[in-house]
């Protein structure tokens, strides 16, 4: 009688890098052995599968790494992920940036789908169940696959905390700590000159990081994707609050997303695999602004790839080491096609459908004061505990 065969899981990371993957990478892998499963890595996200080879041996390397405890055994350390990531769509490749080995499948002007490929090198690779570790992006062609038919078990990743389907993503713990410390941090120079200081935040169209790091490092304003804001109301505001604090400074957050009531976002460059330009800048434009209206000196900060950087706080940690937990259970159970979440501070699981049936944004009636460009929160209970 033949031996049974053993599940295979694969596990790659895309999109932006957080805090909290390498520990949900080793998760995965030390439960899944204690499981009896075998664990392929596949490395720069869903760029590995695109990239992958089958007819160069040198390829397997360069996109394929088969884990295993001795090999993961302290990535757990650090930040980062020991996979490597990209923003790699293979549902939607330009001409340009399609492998050397596939481009004669390819067309010019055209976005390619090589989901085919990719289903290929999964089953040649002899994985059971894939498990995608990602934002929103990632995640929904995670949830392509699982509707072509292929096993898919999707983790939520992002600082920006805006996948939908979840009230927590790894990452946003250690993003806001870090916003709050370095924003404390920028009193010291703020205060000492007399400025007033612009620190804009990472959080793409949610606005939610802006929120709660104004909330809880207690700055005087904050600017959040979901409202457009007038500049002159913001320059009258802040020199109101600089007034009246006895250092006579001021200090407010923004979204890189935020945009004027009579302005755009600040985008730059050309769309990504996942239509998305690069956000950043409506900071320093702000800044200007209102040195012009005020006629005071402005400290701009932008602290961007600092928030995701460096190992992971204890709440990040807890989270990743149980939602891989979770993902294992969901494998062995042999149920595929959904997304490991937290509703209301309890783990559950959702179906992958949630993640592309709408957005996550703040709820701006509840928690912001759309008048004074402010936090308001004053009535948590029955709220989840990061008040989405």
């Amino acid at each position: 009688m033949a031996a049974k065969k053993s599940l295979t899981i694969g596990i790659l990371t895309g999109g932006g890098d957080v805090p909290g993957l390498n520990p949900c990478i080793k998760s995965l892998v030390y439960r899944g052995i204690e499981e009896g499963l075998k664990v392929v890595g596949i490395r720069r996200g869903w760029g590995g599968l695109l990239e992958f080879n089958r007819a160069d041996p040198k390829s397997r390397d360069q996109n394929i790494r088969e884990l295993d405890k001795g090999t993961v055994r302290t990535i757990d350390r650090s930040g980062g992920t020991y996979l490597h990531t990209s923003r790699t769509n293979p549902g939607k490749v330009k001409y340009e940036n399609v492998p050397e080995f596939l481009r004669e499948q390819a067309k010019e002007g055209e976005l390619n789908d090589f989901t085919e490929h990719v289903l290929s090198n999964l089953q040649h690779l002899g994985i059971d169940v894939l498990i995608p570790i990602g934002g929103d992006d990632t995640l929904s062609y995670g949830e392509h696959l699982h509707e072509v038919g292929f096993p898919v078990v999707a983790i939520p990743k992002t600082m920006d905390n805006d996948v939908h389907g979840t009230d927590y993503c790894i990452g946003f713990s250690t993003a806001v700590t870090r916003s709050v410390n370095f924003i404390h941090a920028l009193r010291t120079s703020t205060g000492s000159h007399e400025r007033i200081a612009v620190i804009e935040l990472f959080g793409r169209y949610c606005g939610e990081t802006s929120l709660i790091a104004a909330y809880l490092s207690s700055v005087d304003r904050a600017i959040i994707s979901e409202v457009p804001f007038d500049p002159e109301k913001l320059a009258q505001l802040l020199m109101e609050d600089k007034q009246v604090n006895p250092s006579n400074y001021a200090m407010f957050t923004i979204s890189e997303g935020a945009r004027m009531v009579s302005g755009d976002m600040v985008l730059s460059g050309e769309a990504d695999a996942y239509g998305h330009r690069k956000l950043g800048g409506i900071g320093m434009r702000t800044g200007e602004i209102l040195k012009k209206l005020t006629g005071q000196n402005i400290i701009y900060q932008q602290l961007s790839y600092l928030m995701r950087s460096g190992a992971p706080d204890s709440l990040d940690l807890m989270v990743a080491v149980n939602y891989a937990h979770m993902a294992i259970d969901l494998v062995l159970k042999k149920v595929s096609g959904r997304m490991v979440s937290l509703s209301q501070g309890i783990y559950t699981d959702v179906p992958m459908s949630r993640i592309t049936a709408g957005q996550k944004r703040v709820d701006v009636r509840e928690l912001y004061d759309a008048e004074q460009y402010r936090p308001k929160v004053r009535h948590v209970m029955g709220k989840p505990m990061f008040l989405y």
